[in-house]
């Protein structure tokens, strides 16, 4: 497989990696009307009920389809823009969805600028493209198993490790409204129409402590390289995720927005959401059509050693 089709799975997996780590909103479809009666400002009390009520509508919607788009900038090779569009389901966890960026083209002129993308029992499936599948017998599709590269490696921590980093692509967004509420800072901002519906429009304050707590994979970590894995973000210069949110008359949020800043650089990615509850009819491609990244890997292990 050449340099570009490997940079191509790169910037996929980037994405949805990060995408679904502060992913989190709900769009309340076909709401319409004035925003809920509220007092200008909410007191934190109503600001909690409200993320709480979000919350709980958003773990029972189970599903939506999705529209994301995500900016990096001063961060080198990985600054670009990425869109993502397609369907979330998160019970079970399962994800189709269609990624454009000029990042995917690997700079090359004439290069693919999307990819699909299919999540499905803990397997990721990347379309790499009619071009790129002449050169692997026909076979489109890559598929990355990290169950089988887990069980492969012999170490429970790692296996557990894996298999739940995977899970945390497409983290519950309802657990990102839990986690909202650990905000310090978590306040109300006003009324705002927001895709032509009124809403109600919060803002909070995330530490990255907050966030690796609330990251299963996380809990394997030994102290020492928790506490590293601190110290390097910390040296990286983030200090935290700004959140913004928006509550639609129905209860769902509507909109979220995250930013993090970095001493090289700052990402930021805005997710709305519509359908709840859309049926997440998601399939995996045809075996025949797939190839193995990691049986690719052990044989590109081979050759080296070969040689």
């Amino acid at each position: 497989m050449n340099k570009s089709a490997w940079k191509r799975a790169g910037v996929a997996l980037t994405a949805v990696v990060v995408v679904s780590g502060v992913a989190g909103c709900q769009d309340g479809g076909d709401a319409k009307g004035a925003a809920p009666a509220a007092p200008e400002v909410q007191n934190h009390g109503d600001v909690t009920q409200v993320i709480q009520a979000a919350y709980e509508k958003t773990s029972a919607a189970k599903a939506a389809k999705v529209r994301m788009t995500m900016t990096m900038e001063g961060l080198g090779a990985e600054s670009g823009t990425i869109e993502m569009t397609g369907v979330q389901g998160w019970a079970p966890a399962v994800m189709d969805i269609t990624m454009k960026s000029s990042m995917l083209s690997a700079g090359k002129p004439g290069g693919p600028e999307q990819m699909r993308m299919i999540m499905l029992d803990q397997v990721m499936y990347m379309d790499m493209g009619a071009k790129q599948a002449a050169e692997m017998d026909g076979k489109r599709w890559m598929k990355l198993d990290m169950r089988d590269a887990a069980d492969a490696s012999g170490d429970k921590a790692l296996q557990k490790q894996m298999t739940g980093g995977l899970d945390n692509m497409n983290q519950d967004p309802a657990q990102q409204l839990a986690l909202l509420l650990d905000s310090p800072d978590l306040r109300h901002i006003g009324p705002e129409k927001i895709n032509g519906m009124m809403t109600q429009h919060y803002k909070g304050t995330l530490t990255f402590e907050q966030m690796l707590k609330a990251n299963e994979s996380s809990k394997v970590l030994s102290k020492e390289d928790h506490d590293k894995l601190i110290a390097n973000v910390k040296q990286a210069g983030l200090k935290g995720y700004d959140t913004e949110l928006w509550v639609t008359e129905d209860g769902y949020p509507a909109r979220m927005d995250v930013g993090m800043t970095m001493a090289k650089g700052t990402m930021q990615m805005r997710a709305d959401y519509t359908d709840y509850g859309t049926k997440a009819a998601v399939q995996a491609p045809p075996a025949k059509d797939t190839v193995d990244l990691f049986e690719m890997m052990k044989d590109f292990g081979k050759n080296s050693d070969e040689g």
